[in-house]
């Protein structure tokens, strides 16, 4: 049998229909990621219906070279966090905080970063560049990254907008749009609770069916043939990195998050699937190759950072064992491709009276997805100032400053002066504390 050659069913406890269960359920739980990655991206000038092509495309490559490269049942698919550092950040307007770069640049960038992840991924330089990063500072980074997405989804969802006078302040609850966001929150905590699988993807479905009524969404059709994928196809533009020094900062933010997302999903899945062998993951360099090959593929076809799902825990659950798993998820999310019209409908966003987008149907889902990633805080010490304080602004500074970079640089500068005044400088790796002298530097020359 083919399948039993290529996937070693057999061995692995493993058959076809167990193997077709467990895709179908990872594919349930990380399908969100078609709705709102078009939506996220749009906001900086990408075409949506090419990006939702994009993200498909590149997510079942992906999934599919991990399938028949590793044999794990690890899915692939458009981080979050990448995306709104991606949106808000290097494409975001200056007056905002953002950097202000087309997206084109960004996807160079992407290019770039996947590139060298390639190149790791065969030298064996992964454990060195990962272990220069302290625990608590991995763990602030993946805190503040949910805290910037669940903000964006309070401000997607109408619950917080901006006030004269003040920041941000309480959106005015009697609006329609706050109440369906509320109640897509509810509905997708609700499932979660109960340990619905594929939660936050009926918490949408169950969001957009309530705001047909409330005339917040439009009924566009369900099935059509895909948008094309040339708006974004091969638009990728690398070269800005070599001309411009800060940009420096933007490639090693993309490199750094995919290679600490990726080995953190495959380590947490791989200890759930019971896929250690002698306290080693075997053929895990194929899995980070993988990776790194679908954040190439992902920038070439118009699509930010892709990398390794953590929903694939879901299928793992639901008895998948091999990559055989996958082929069912890839097969679903190229599927996908032929609902555009429900897509659209979904995260196509709802132009309130005074002109502004709101995005009711798919805050939720941020809002859920950023609490997730709280969890992280209670593995920061906080008994140790030297590493409380680091990973406080951190966290701290990502959402309030809208910017992954600015946090990274907050916490690498404390954390090295904190370490150095404490007598504790030599218990970091002398990279780090190189990287924490780039920031400076940045700071002083190239900060405008």
């Amino acid at each position: 049998m083919v399948l039993e050659k290529i996937f070693k069913l057999k061995e692995n406890n493993a058959n076809v229909a167990t193997e077709a269960i467990a895709g179908t359920t990872t594919f349930l739980t990380m399908s969100y990621i078609i709705f709102v990655q078009p939506a996220v991206l749009s906001s900086c000038g990408m075409d949506f219906g090419s990006v939702m092509v994009a993200t498909c495309i590149a997510s079942a490559i992906a999934t599919l070279l991990t399938a028949f490269l590793s044999n794990y049942p690890i899915a692939q698919g458009p981080a979050m966090g990448h995306n709104f550092y991606f949106a808000f950040t290097v494409c975001g307007p200056v007056v905002a905080g953002g950097m202000g770069y087309p997206w084109q640049v960004a996807l160079g960038a992407n290019l770039i970063s996947g590139m060298l992840f390639i190149i790791l991924s065969f030298v064996g330089l992964r454990e060195l560049v990962t272990s220069i990063i302290p625990d608590s500072l991995k763990n602030a980074i993946a805190v503040g990254i949910g805290l910037l997405i669940a903000l964006v989804g309070f401000e997607y969802g109408g619950i917080i907008v901006d006030t004269p006078g003040s920041l941000v302040g309480l959106g005015n609850p009697k609006y329609p749009e706050v109440w369906l966001s509320l109640f897509g929150v509810m509905a997708i905590g609700v499932m979660v609770a109960l340990k619905i699988r594929g939660a936050i993807l009926y918490g949408i479905i169950a969001t957009t069916l309530v705001g047909i009524p409330l005339g917040l969404v439009k009924y566009q059709g369900i099935i059509s043939m895909p948008p094309s994928v040339f708006p974004t196809l091969l638009k990728c533009d690398p070269v800005k990195i070599f001309t411009e020094p800060e940009f420096l900062s933007v490639l090693f933010v993309l490199f750094f998050l995919d290679l600490f997302d990726a080995i953190g999903t495959v380590v947490g899945v791989a200890e759930q699937g019971g896929f250690y062998k002698n306290g080693k993951i075997p053929r895990v360099k194929q899995v980070l190759l993988a990776d790194a090959l679908g954040t190439v593929v992902g920038a070439i076809f118009g699509t930010s950072t892709v990398s390794s799902y953590i929903e694939s825990s879901a299928g793992i659950q639901a008895g998948g064992r091999t990559g055989l798993s996958n082929v069912f998820t890839a097969f679903l999310l190229l599927l996908s491709l032929l609902f555009y019209p429900l897509i659209k409908m979904v995260g196509g966003g709802y132009q309130t009276p005074n002109g502004n987008y709101l995005y009711p149907i798919i805050a939720p889902a941020l809002i859920i997805v950023g609490s997730m990633m709280i969890f992280n805080v209670r593995k920061i010490n906080w008994e140790d100032p030297t590493e409380a304080l680091p990973s406080f602004l951190t966290l701290a500074i990502m959402p309030f400053s809208l910017s992954i970079t600015e946090g990274l640089a907050f916490g690498f500068i404390s954390y090295s002066i904190l370490k150095l005044v404490s007598g504790k400088a030599r218990q970091i790796h002398w990279a780090f504390h190189l990287v924490s002298a780039a920031f400076v530097a940045r700071y002083i020359f190239l900060k405008t």
